[in-house]
Protein backbone atom coordinates (compact mmCIF):
# COMPACT_ATOMS: atom_id res chain seq x y z
CA UNK A 1 0.00 0.00 0.00
CA UNK A 2 1.28 3.22 -0.85
CA UNK A 3 -0.71 6.91 0.38
CA UNK A 4 -0.05 9.43 -2.25
CA UNK A 5 -0.85 13.18 -1.79
CA UNK A 6 -3.17 14.34 -4.54
CA UNK A 7 -4.77 17.99 -5.83
CA UNK A 8 -7.19 18.19 -8.38
CA UNK A 9 -7.63 21.13 -10.94
CA UNK A 10 -9.07 23.44 -8.26
CA UNK A 11 -5.74 23.18 -6.11
CA UNK A 12 -7.81 21.20 -3.00
CA UNK A 13 -5.31 18.76 -1.46
CA UNK A 14 -6.17 15.25 -0.29
CA UNK A 15 -4.42 11.87 0.65
CA UNK A 16 -5.60 8.67 -0.47
CA UNK A 17 -3.91 5.41 -0.14
CA UNK A 18 -3.57 2.74 -3.14
CA UNK A 19 -2.10 -0.67 -4.21
CA UNK A 20 0.75 0.77 -5.93
CA UNK A 21 1.47 3.09 -8.43
CA UNK A 22 -0.16 1.42 -11.18
CA UNK A 23 -2.92 1.05 -9.24
CA UNK A 24 -3.11 4.74 -9.18
CA UNK A 25 -2.82 5.34 -12.96
CA UNK A 26 -5.53 2.88 -13.73
CA UNK A 27 -7.91 4.17 -11.68
CA UNK A 28 -7.45 8.06 -12.62
CA UNK A 29 -7.71 6.71 -16.36
CA UNK A 30 -10.96 5.27 -15.21
CA UNK A 31 -12.08 8.67 -13.84
CA UNK A 32 -12.65 6.67 -10.38
CA UNK A 33 -10.68 9.55 -8.28
CA UNK A 34 -12.36 12.09 -7.88
CA UNK A 35 -11.41 15.52 -5.55
CA UNK A 36 -13.13 15.24 -2.18
CA UNK A 37 -14.02 18.70 -1.69
CA UNK A 38 -15.21 19.59 -5.42
CA UNK A 39 -15.70 16.63 -6.81
CA UNK A 40 -13.33 16.73 -9.87
CA UNK A 41 -12.07 14.17 -11.57
CA UNK A 42 -8.87 16.32 -12.83
CA UNK A 43 -6.92 14.27 -9.56
CA UNK A 44 -3.01 14.60 -10.21
CA UNK A 45 0.15 13.32 -7.68
CA UNK A 46 1.14 16.06 -5.82
CA UNK A 47 4.53 16.71 -4.46
CA UNK A 48 5.12 14.24 -1.27
CA UNK A 49 7.56 13.91 1.03
CA UNK A 50 8.72 10.36 1.44
CA UNK A 51 8.59 8.28 4.67
CA UNK A 52 12.34 7.21 5.26
CA UNK A 53 13.00 5.83 8.72
CA UNK A 54 16.28 6.17 10.50
CA UNK A 55 18.55 3.32 10.96
CA UNK A 56 18.17 1.22 13.99
CA UNK A 57 21.47 2.70 14.86
CA UNK A 58 20.94 6.20 14.46
CA UNK A 59 17.33 6.45 16.11
CA UNK A 60 17.03 7.97 19.71
CA UNK A 61 17.12 5.25 22.54
CA UNK A 62 13.44 5.44 24.46
CA UNK A 63 13.43 6.07 28.10
CA UNK A 64 12.74 3.49 30.18
CA UNK A 65 9.63 4.42 30.90
CA UNK A 66 8.33 4.08 27.38
CA UNK A 67 9.87 0.73 26.54
CA UNK A 68 7.62 -2.22 25.47
CA UNK A 69 7.67 -5.30 27.67
CA UNK A 70 10.07 -7.62 26.84
CA UNK A 71 7.87 -10.37 25.71
CA UNK A 72 10.51 -12.98 26.10
CA UNK A 73 10.63 -13.30 29.85
CA UNK A 74 7.67 -12.76 32.24
CA UNK A 75 5.99 -9.66 33.19
CA UNK A 76 4.08 -10.70 36.39
CA UNK A 77 4.65 -12.96 39.68
CA UNK A 78 2.10 -14.95 38.12
CA UNK A 79 3.96 -15.54 34.83
CA UNK A 80 7.23 -16.04 36.73
CA UNK A 81 6.02 -18.81 38.82
CA UNK A 82 4.62 -20.66 35.40
CA UNK A 83 8.23 -20.02 34.09
CA UNK A 84 9.50 -21.79 36.83
CA UNK A 85 6.99 -25.26 37.01
CA UNK A 86 8.14 -25.59 33.84
CA UNK A 87 11.41 -25.18 34.25
CA UNK A 88 10.85 -27.39 37.48
CA UNK A 89 8.94 -30.07 34.91
CA UNK A 90 11.66 -30.04 32.10
CA UNK A 91 14.51 -30.30 34.40
CA UNK A 92 12.80 -33.21 36.46
CA UNK A 93 11.04 -35.17 34.40
CA UNK A 94 11.17 -37.21 31.24
CA UNK A 95 9.49 -36.04 28.20
CA UNK A 96 7.61 -38.44 26.71
CA UNK A 97 5.54 -37.07 23.52
CA UNK A 98 2.72 -37.97 22.15
CA UNK A 99 3.30 -41.61 23.94
CA UNK A 100 2.27 -39.57 27.20
CA UNK A 101 -0.93 -41.85 27.92
CA UNK A 102 0.68 -45.26 27.05
CA UNK A 103 3.92 -44.64 29.31
CA UNK A 104 1.74 -43.55 32.03
CA UNK A 105 -0.05 -46.64 31.67
CA UNK A 106 2.54 -48.91 31.95
CA UNK A 107 4.33 -46.59 34.79
CA UNK A 108 0.84 -47.16 36.71
CA UNK A 109 0.61 -51.08 35.33
CA UNK A 110 3.98 -51.55 37.15
CA UNK A 111 5.38 -52.62 33.87
CA UNK A 112 8.16 -49.53 33.24
CA UNK A 113 9.58 -48.26 35.74
CA UNK A 114 8.46 -45.53 38.21
CA UNK A 115 9.72 -41.75 37.61
CA UNK A 116 7.74 -38.28 36.30
CA UNK A 117 7.01 -38.07 32.75
CA UNK A 118 5.27 -35.39 30.67
CA UNK A 119 4.12 -35.50 27.75
CA UNK A 120 0.87 -34.68 25.43
CA UNK A 121 -1.96 -36.87 24.84
CA UNK A 122 -5.59 -36.59 23.21
CA UNK A 123 -8.32 -35.61 25.69
CA UNK A 124 -10.25 -38.86 25.13
CA UNK A 125 -7.00 -40.32 26.06
CA UNK A 126 -6.18 -38.53 29.54
CA UNK A 127 -10.07 -39.04 30.36
CA UNK A 128 -9.88 -42.53 30.25
CA UNK A 129 -6.47 -42.59 32.63
CA UNK A 130 -8.40 -40.48 34.88
CA UNK A 131 -11.46 -42.84 35.04
CA UNK A 132 -8.94 -45.75 35.34
CA UNK A 133 -7.51 -44.59 38.85
CA UNK A 134 -3.74 -43.60 36.71
CA UNK A 135 -2.80 -40.09 38.23
CA UNK A 136 -2.18 -37.56 35.59
CA UNK A 137 -2.93 -33.64 35.47
CA UNK A 138 -3.02 -30.82 32.65
CA UNK A 139 0.02 -29.17 32.57
CA UNK A 140 -0.70 -25.06 32.41
CA UNK A 141 1.56 -24.70 29.53
CA UNK A 142 2.50 -26.76 26.04
CA UNK A 143 5.68 -28.79 26.41
CA UNK A 144 8.08 -28.07 24.04
CA UNK A 145 8.03 -31.04 21.13
CA UNK A 146 11.92 -32.47 21.71
CA UNK A 147 13.61 -34.03 18.38
CA UNK A 148 16.53 -35.46 17.54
Amino acid sequence: MIKFTLKCDKDHHFESWFQSSDAFDKLKSAGMIVCAECGSTNVSKSLMAPRVRPARTVAPKPNEQDQKPNLTSPASDQEKALADMRKHVEENSDYVGMNFAKEARKIHDGDSPERAIYGEAKPEEAVKLIEDGVPVAPLPFVPKRKTN
